[in-house]
Protein backbone atom coordinates (compact mmCIF):
# COMPACT_ATOMS: atom_id res chain seq x y z
CA UNK A 1 0.00 0.00 0.00
CA UNK A 2 1.33 3.40 -0.91
CA UNK A 3 1.88 5.85 1.82
CA UNK A 4 0.18 9.22 1.79
CA UNK A 5 2.02 12.48 2.13
CA UNK A 6 0.55 13.13 5.54
CA UNK A 7 2.37 10.14 6.95
CA UNK A 8 5.84 11.46 5.98
CA UNK A 9 8.23 12.24 8.79
CA UNK A 10 8.46 15.79 10.17
CA UNK A 11 12.03 16.24 8.88
CA UNK A 12 10.98 15.52 5.34
CA UNK A 13 8.04 17.95 5.52
CA UNK A 14 9.96 20.88 7.16
CA UNK A 15 13.30 20.29 5.40
CA UNK A 16 12.76 22.75 2.52
CA UNK A 17 11.33 25.39 4.89
CA UNK A 18 14.28 24.94 7.26
CA UNK A 19 16.75 25.25 4.37
CA UNK A 20 15.05 28.44 3.17
CA UNK A 21 15.10 29.89 6.70
CA UNK A 22 18.81 29.12 7.15
CA UNK A 23 19.59 30.58 3.73
CA UNK A 24 17.65 33.79 4.52
CA UNK A 25 19.37 34.00 7.92
CA UNK A 26 22.77 33.61 6.28
CA UNK A 27 22.10 36.26 3.62
CA UNK A 28 20.53 38.66 6.16
CA UNK A 29 23.40 38.16 8.62
CA UNK A 30 25.96 38.78 5.90
CA UNK A 31 24.16 41.99 4.90
CA UNK A 32 24.00 43.24 8.48
CA UNK A 33 27.69 42.34 8.98
CA UNK A 34 28.64 44.20 5.81
CA UNK A 35 26.76 47.35 6.87
CA UNK A 36 28.23 47.18 10.40
CA UNK A 37 31.75 46.81 8.99
CA UNK A 38 31.29 49.78 6.64
CA UNK A 39 29.99 51.86 9.54
CA UNK A 40 33.02 50.94 11.66
CA UNK A 41 35.38 51.89 8.82
CA UNK A 42 33.62 55.25 8.46
CA UNK A 43 33.77 55.94 12.23
CA UNK A 44 37.46 55.05 12.44
CA UNK A 45 38.25 57.26 9.45
CA UNK A 46 36.39 60.14 11.10
CA UNK A 47 38.31 59.64 14.36
CA UNK A 48 41.62 59.57 12.46
CA UNK A 49 40.76 62.85 10.69
CA UNK A 50 39.83 64.50 14.00
CA UNK A 51 43.04 63.39 15.66
CA UNK A 52 45.15 64.51 12.70
CA UNK A 53 43.51 67.94 12.84
CA UNK A 54 44.16 68.14 16.60
CA UNK A 55 47.78 67.07 16.07
CA UNK A 56 48.25 69.77 13.43
CA UNK A 57 46.65 72.37 15.72
CA UNK A 58 48.92 71.36 18.63
CA UNK A 59 52.01 71.42 16.39
CA UNK A 60 51.12 74.94 15.23
CA UNK A 61 50.53 76.02 18.82
CA UNK A 62 53.87 74.47 19.83
CA UNK A 63 55.68 76.43 17.09
CA UNK A 64 54.03 79.68 18.24
CA UNK A 65 55.01 79.01 21.84
CA UNK A 66 58.62 78.20 20.84
CA UNK A 67 58.80 81.49 18.95
CA UNK A 68 57.33 83.38 21.90
CA UNK A 69 59.77 81.72 24.33
CA UNK A 70 62.74 82.57 22.08
CA UNK A 71 61.57 86.18 21.87
CA UNK A 72 61.18 86.41 25.64
CA UNK A 73 64.72 85.15 26.20
CA UNK A 74 66.24 88.07 24.29
CA UNK A 75 67.99 90.66 26.45
CA UNK A 76 66.16 93.59 24.90
CA UNK A 77 62.78 92.07 25.64
CA UNK A 78 63.74 91.41 29.26
CA UNK A 79 65.00 94.98 29.72
CA UNK A 80 61.79 96.36 28.20
CA UNK A 81 59.66 94.25 30.58
CA UNK A 82 61.75 95.37 33.58
CA UNK A 83 61.19 99.02 32.63
CA UNK A 84 57.50 98.47 31.89
CA UNK A 85 56.86 96.78 35.25
CA UNK A 86 58.98 99.36 37.16
CA UNK A 87 61.01 96.69 38.93
CA UNK A 88 64.04 98.93 39.39
CA UNK A 89 66.50 96.20 38.47
CA UNK A 90 69.94 97.23 37.23
CA UNK A 91 73.13 95.43 36.24
CA UNK A 92 75.16 94.72 39.40
CA UNK A 93 78.52 96.38 40.00
CA UNK A 94 81.70 94.33 39.99
CA UNK A 95 81.97 94.79 43.79
CA UNK A 96 78.54 93.16 44.22
CA UNK A 97 79.57 89.98 42.43
CA UNK A 98 81.20 87.05 44.20
CA UNK A 99 83.63 84.92 42.27
CA UNK A 100 83.72 81.34 43.50
CA UNK A 101 86.51 79.04 42.50
CA UNK A 102 85.52 75.54 41.65
CA UNK A 103 87.49 72.96 43.65
CA UNK A 104 89.45 70.40 41.72
CA UNK A 105 87.99 66.91 41.69
CA UNK A 106 91.07 65.08 42.92
CA UNK A 107 91.93 67.35 45.87
CA UNK A 108 90.81 65.78 49.14
CA UNK A 109 92.00 68.70 51.29
CA UNK A 110 89.78 71.31 52.94
CA UNK A 111 87.72 73.47 50.63
CA UNK A 112 89.06 76.95 49.96
CA UNK A 113 87.12 79.92 51.21
CA UNK A 114 85.32 81.91 48.51
CA UNK A 115 86.84 85.21 47.61
CA UNK A 116 84.75 87.98 49.10
CA UNK A 117 84.24 91.34 47.41
CA UNK A 118 86.92 93.86 48.24
CA UNK A 119 89.45 91.29 49.40
CA UNK A 120 92.73 91.02 47.64
CA UNK A 121 93.55 87.34 47.25
CA UNK A 122 97.31 88.05 47.08
CA UNK A 123 97.33 90.06 50.32
CA UNK A 124 95.36 87.46 52.28
CA UNK A 125 97.83 84.67 51.48
CA UNK A 126 100.85 86.45 53.08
Amino acid sequence: MARNRKYRSAVVRFGPALKAFVLCLLIGGSGIGYVWQKNQIYELGRQIRQREQRLKMLADQNDKLKTAAATMRLGGYLEMRIKKLNLGLVVPDASQKWRLTEPSRNSSGPAQQPELPGQNSYASRK
